[in-house]
């Protein structure tokens, strides 16, 4: 007994029809993924002012606060685009904690962010000139001084800690915050770490480079305080 089993015909006319539809698939395939990884970059502005750069810093971390990351400038394209050279539309002075990422907290890329992380978040002489350059030479617009919540190094400054080696260096930059906000109402932490803020931006703001910038109009520098339980940063003045 021979069992029957059906026949597929192909014509030539199927076969082209088929080929048609699977070329078309993958072309369509190959667009929507150049759409998506288009979606992961920003739209570059080249004459950015240093309001937008400031509005493109919050909008981020209004997206990494509400869980919405859309990850951009993080592609291998990006990275070998970036490798010919930089242009970041902003800088960040910020503390070394290891909860206090730049580029995650604004939802940055590669390229997007010049950043100095120092615990405490003061401005060295050395870091002073390393955003002298980041503004001056890469084009930084602007600036944001980035404390947090719960400093440990603005902590340690108010009770005065016994440390070793040279982080005593650190607390001793802090002091001058602690004493300008020991008088003023609410958490002490808290109002140190805002005051420390506000002390580094006029620090900065002392130097002839940035200070020049600020006037033309081409550089901004503000604070900003983290929020380690919410994610967000709010702007201090």
């Amino acid at each position: 007994m021979s069992i029957q089993h059906p026949q597929i015909n192909l014509s030539r006319r199927g076969l082209l029809k088929f080929g048609a539809g699977a070329i078309g698939t993958g072309v369509l395939t190959a667009e929507l993924g150049s759409k998506l990884l288009a979606a992961e970059k920003k739209p570059v502005e080249e004459d950015i002012t240093p309001d937008k750069a400031l509005q493109e810093l919050l909008d981020g971390n209004e997206r990494f606060s509400k869980r919405k990351r859309r990850n951009p400038d993080q592609t291998y394209s990006r990275l070998v685009e970036v490798a010919k050279g930089q242009k970041p539309f902003a800088s960040i002075l910020g503390c070394a904690d290891s909860r206090v990422p730049s580029e995650i907290v604004f939802d940055q890329g590669l390229g997007d962010l010049f950043v100095c992380r120092i615990a405490g978040n003061i401005a060295t002489t050395q870091q002073i000139g390393s955003l002298e350059f980041g503004s001056l030479v890469l084009g930084s617009k602007v600036i944001m001084v980035v404390g947090h919540e719960r400093c440990g190094a603005v902590e340690a400054a108010i009770k005065g800690a016994e440390v070793p080696g040279r982080i005593g260096s650190l607390l001793e930059a802090i002091k001058p915050s602690v004493e300008s906000s020991k008088d003023k109402s609410g958490d002490k932490l808290e109002n140190a770490c805002k005051a420390n803020i506000l002390a580094q931006v006029e620090k900065l703001k002392s130097s002839t480079v940035l200070s020049e910038l600020i006037k033309a109009e081409k550089l901004k520098i503000v604070g900003g305080y983290y929020d380690l339980d919410t994610g967000e940063i709010s702007i201090v003045s």
